[in-house]
């Protein structure tokens, strides 16, 4: 079986690593699995680039254009919100072609189009698409926050400024007419939290949906404990770990983590003493970091697994205090390494944590309960080597790529018997 996967870079941005993972285990599995990006940043022989530079560059910014238009030429938004008007036709590519079954990842900012999506269906070939976030099924935003327009018409978008009848709208008819004309695209949410909001859209409540979570190699996450690490924490010092692509992003919740330190300092201050924080990630505003009531070291953007393994092998606790998270990936990875994942619950943190036994989701997005649930990881006694045997049981490469074979078996025994 072949199967081309589509997303647009094979390392830049979370569903770019867990595809591209993904694409890894298919081919352990024996399935002649490829993957077409936008952007190739590996010299990964079974990743091939379909970029053409100018026709790009130019897809890219007229769908900025637009958006920009239509948020009152306002910056703060510009990159929360995709229309997919502009993107590359693929449907003659020579994997696309050789393939039996396709899959769609994270295709915005001009790697597809719906036009383009819509070319791909004609194929007659299977369609897998995987949401990463919530945009395949909302009008045009990747995370609708409290709005829940995306249940009926959208409009009135948070990310488009006031207008009434606006941009949202028209994207969101454009996918319904999409939909309709290909009803047999198989959708696939990495999460449960993310599975339940798709069947509430007007866009997927009717259509083809399973739950498929993201892979992880777990065999390259260690979980022994580093006592003497090369971070410069003193060895007494129960050290909590946090990342993200961009810290301060509004999403990230880095707010929160300020304000939950100040509790943590001015409730439990012989507590506070204990912990230190270790941030990964870009932070666009450095002055933030100077609003946290903890000590903490701020190690920058890092990358690969050996240097996350690195860091998560020297803590104790892993954070999130995103206010919505699809599947959190740095908690899977922190608890493969045997960290107890402290976060909140807006999102797919409960297919990670068991509440109380693998770790706490704090029941209410405040600060104060996420500083409860930083105070009970660190008194709580938890072996890191099960907290590493969960996430290998559920989330390993080996048992994702088996769930997704499964899927492309029965969707070509179906295309087979249509015939």
């Amino acid at each position: 079986m072949k199967i081309a996967l589509i997303n647009r870079s094979d390392t830049t941005g979370g569903a770019a690593v867990v595809t591209h993972r993904l694409m890894q285990a298919l081919r352990a599995e024996g399935i002649d699995a490829r993957m077409l990006v936008l952007e190739k940043l590996t010299d990964d022989p079974y990743v091939i680039s379909y970029a053409s530079p100018l026709i790009d560059k130019y897809n890219f910014i007229a769908e900025r254009w637009n958006i920009f238009l239509h948020n009152g030429f306002s910056r703060d938004n510009l990159f929360k919100a995709d229309i997919a008007n502009h993107g590359r036709d693929i449907a003659s590519h020579k994997w696309i072609k050789e393939a039996d079954v396709i899959m769609l990842n994270w295709i915005n900012q001009g790697a597809l189009s719906l036009r383009a999506i819509e070319r791909l269906c004609q194929t007659g070939k299977p369609i897998i698409w995987t949401m990463h976030d919530m945009w395949p099924f909302t009008g045009v935003c990747h995370h609708a926050l409290s709005c829940s327009e995306y249940q009926h018409v959208c409009r009135g978008c948070q990310f488009l400024g006031s207008i009434k009848a606006d941009l949202s709208t028209a994207v969101q008819a454009l996918k319904s007419k999409l939909y309709a004309r290909h009803p047999d695209i198989q959708f696939v949410a990495v999460s449960n939290w993310l599975a339940e909001r798709a069947s509430e859209s007007r866009l997927l409540h009717n259509m083809a949906l399973t739950v498929i979570p993201n892979a992880i190699d777990a065999d390259a996450f260690g979980y022994e404990r580093q006592r003497q690490g090369n971070l410069g924490i003193s060895a007494d010092k129960k050290v909590i770990a946090m990342g993200a692509a961009r810290l301060d992003d509004t999403i990230k919740g880095f707010d929160l983590l300020i304000s939950g330190t100040r509790h943590l300092r001015d409730t439990q201050p012989e507590l506070a003493k204990k912990l230190h924080l270790v941030l990964f990630g870009s932070i666009r505003d450095s002055s933030l970091l100077d609003q946290l009531c903890l000590p903490h070291t701020h190690l920058g953007t890092v990358k690969g697994i050996e240097a996350l393994v690195n860091i998560y092998t020297q803590a104790d606790v892993v954070l999130s205090t995103s206010r919505f998270e699809t599947l959190p990936g740095t908690l899977v990875e922190g608890m493969a390494c045997g960290c107890i994942p402290v976060s909140f619950g807006a999102g797919g943190q409960a297919d990670i944590i068991d509440h109380l036994t693998t770790g706490y989701i704090a029941p209410e997005v405040e600060p104060e309960a996420i500083a409860e649930g930083i105070a009970w990881a660190a008194d709580a006694a938890i072996d890191r080597k099960m907290l590493h045997d969960t996430v290998a049981r559920k989330f390993s490469a080996s048992v994702v790529a088996r769930q997704y074979i499964q899927l492309s078996e029965s969707l070509l025994k179906q295309h087979t018997n249509n015939l």
